[in-house]
Order: structure tokens, then C-alpha cells, then sequence
């Protein structure tokens, strides 16, 4: 199984900053700083999930068209670095 180091810490850190903002709920703070805080939060957890996205395409895909034709794995390379724009 592959484990993802880099992507529970991003994660860690998202669920930090969303203790915050509840916190910031509570606290009564101004609707503007809240709503900030939660785009950082939304970005930060889209941002962990995209790289482990790609992460499974190139490792998943790697390991899969290893005994495939050569159109098939330059098909699959070329998949693979569309993953960039996602």
C-alpha cells in the first residue's frame, strides 16, 4: 500500500485552519475573515485531493502498461503529464 506523507500533512494543516475558523464562528468574528479562512481551508483540501490524484494515475498507471505496446504506454505518458492541468 502507498502511503502519502506529504498529502496528510496538507491535510493536518487544513483541519488546523478549520478548527480556526469554527473558532472564529464562535468567537463572532466578522463574516469577511470567515469566509477567507473557509476558501483557504476548501483550497487547501482540493489542493491534497488533485495530488492525490495524480499520484495514483502515475504510479497506478506505471506499474499497469509496463507489459503494454508502446503506442499504449506512449498513450499513457501522454495522460500522465495532462495531469499537470488539473
Amino acid at each position: 500500500m502507498h502511503t502519502f506523507p506529504e498529502i496528510g500533512a496538507r491535510l493536518k494543516r487544513a483541519h488546523g485552519h478549520l478548527s480556526g475558523v469554527i473558532d472564529m464562528l464562535e468567537q463572532g468574528r466578522p463574516c469577511m475573515d470567515i469566509v477567507q479562512q473557509l476558501q483557504a481551508v476548501e483550497k487547501a483540501i482540493g489542493n491534497a485531493k488533485k495530488e492525490l490524484i495524480k499520484d495514483h494515475i502515475h504510479h497506478c498507471m506505471e506499474e499497469t502498461s509496463e507489459g503494454m505496446p508502446r503506442e499504449v504506454r506512449n498513450l499513457i505518458k501522454e495522460f500522465q503529464g495532462m495531469t499537470k492541468y488539473l
